[in-house]
This record gives C-alpha cells, structure tokens and sequence, in this order.
C-alpha cells in the first residue's frame, strides 16, 4: 500500500512543474515579450510585468545538454564573454561564460521571435538577463527600436543619454547631475531602450538590465539630448552633426550587424537619432564642473 502522502507529494510535484513553466510576461518600450521556465520571476522584471497578449520574442528557460555550434565570434567584457555561433541547421547561437564557467546557452529561431535557455545551474540569473537583452535588441531591430549601452538620467521632464565605452564614466557622470543638478533622476545606469514613434519623434525607457547598479524603472522620457563621453584633463563641449554624430552611437547600440535584416533596421533608428537629436561630444573630468557645462550647454 502506498504512504498516506504519496498523492499529496505527486500533486505538490505537478504543482511545482507548473509554476516552473508558467508563462510570465513583461513589457519595454511597449514591446511584450514572454519567459517561461525561470524558477522564481525575477525581480527587476517585476516593474515591467503585464497582462499575456501578442508578443515579440517568447524564451523557454531549461537545462539540458550543450548544443553543437560553430563560434563566429566572442565579446569580452570584465569576465564576462558571450560567444555567438550557429548550428548545422543555422539557429543562432549564444554561449555565455562568467569567469570560464558556462552559465548557459541562447539558441535562437532565424528571426529571435522564439529562443530557448539551456542554463548549467551556474550564474543562472546572468545567463537569462543575458539571453533576455540579446533576444529584445535583435527581435525589435526592425521595429524602430534599439537597446543602447548607455546611462540615462531625466530632468525637467527630458531624457539625456551619456555614452562612451566601457570604463569611460558614463556612472560616474551621471552620478555628478545626481549629486549637483537639481530635479535629476537615473532612469537606467547601463542598458537603457530608445524607440521612434509614429510622429518621429523618440522617447527614451527604463529597462530591466541596469548593470552594477539597481535601478530598473517602467519609465519613459522625450530623448533630449546624447552626449559621448571621453576622459580630458580640462572640460570641453561640442555638437557633432552628420557622419560624425551618426558614428558617436552605433558603437554603444547592440545587435547583430552581419544580419541584413538587423543591420539595415538599426541603421535606420541609427540615421532618424543622428538626424533628429542634438548629439554632444563632452571631454571632461570626472568632477562637478562636467556636469554643470554638460547640463547648462544641452537643456533647453
């Protein structure tokens, strides 16, 4: 005869299998995308979270064996790499690896409306915020839409976007409005989403990839100004136009440029921001001088 509780732990059993793959659903920038199989809803989706309805992209987190792939190529950034590939029957591919330890594989329908996350158990979090960024950037680069690497902040009802490559003190810049610019906010420290509405005119959004620092905000602003930044021994200020502004952003938008489809679509947000928004170049130091030239030379 069987223990009085065995059905009771079969239905707990069912009940958890369920909830693992139960479909959650979240929104950026007004693009609804869907996870199933993460154990607990993360938290800084929890802002984002919404009602089901059509969506973008759709990700089933699972474990399982490695998949076959041939590496294209790798990115590297603070131990941190992301190999991209493909398979025989040419699904991309995306392995991500924390300090040489595998946390997990993106395989990817051709268009990233479908994707699955093979996870390893190991930094199971960054794999999916991971995967999660990669598949938003790549199935929304034809709608107008790009994922930047970037910090943003709001004042006076404006969003203003601080770029450069890593290490440059995009945080730290930020930081100073925060600390010296009256009526500042952050919206988003690391990965912030810009899209161009019917109108033509572009708002910037809070997302749920932030980077070191929390700050995962289901908020949206009319992008005022963006400003590259680089590292001087004096504070300086210049409006780049043309080729020149157009060239400040595609190094800090993400996506998969040897796609046609992908490439031609954020060339087209890519030329629509570089023709439409006042683009800055700011030399400067790391102190509350920067920030008060920055914020006085770019706000109406």
């Amino acid at each position: 005869m069987d223990p009085p509780y065995t059905h009771q732990v079969q239905k707990t059993i069912i009940k958890r299998l369920s909830e693992m793959k139960k479909k959650r659903y979240y929104k950026v920038a007004g693009h609804r995308f869907c996870v199933s199989g993460e154990k607990d809803g993360l938290t800084n989706y929890q802002p984002f979270a919404c009602a089901d309805g059509e969506t973008v992209f759709a990700l089933d987190v699972e474990s399982g064996d490695a998949p076959e792939y041939t590496e294209e190529m790798r990115q590297e950034d603070e131990g941190q790499v992301i190999i991209c590939g493909h398979t025989t029957a040419g699904e991309a591919v995306f392995e991500f690896l924390w300090r040489g330890v595998t946390a997990g594989w993106l395989v990817c329908s051709n268009n990233y409306s479908e994707g699955r996350l093979v996870t390893t158990g190991r930094y199971e979090k960054m794999a999916i915020d991971n995967a999660l960024m990669i598949m938003f950037a790549l199935a929304t680069a034809d709608k107008d839409t790009v994922l930047f690497h970037a910090a943003v902040v709001s004042y006076e009802g404006r969003g203003y976007i601080f770029l450069g490559p890593s290490g440059t003190g995009k945080s730290t810049h930020a930081s100073l409005w925060l600390q010296h610019i009256a009526g500042t906010a952050l919206v988003n420290d690391d990965n912030p989403v810009v899209r161009i509405d019917e109108d033509g005119s572009a708002m910037v959004y809070g997302s749920p990839w932030s980077g070191k620092t929390p700050c995962y905000r289901n908020v949206h602003y009319p992008l005022g100004a963006i400003v590259l930044l680089s590292q001087a021994d004096c504070n300086k200020i210049q409006r780049l136009s043309g080729v020149y502004a157009y060239v400040a952003l595609i190094e800090s938008i993400s996506g998969k440029r040897w796609d046609e489809r992908i490439a031609d679509g954020l060339h087209q947000t890519e030329n629509a921001l570089a023709s439409s928004i006042p683009v800055w170049h700011l030399e400067c130091l790391p102190d509350e001088e920067a920030a008060i030239l920055c914020n006085e030379t770019i706000t109406p």
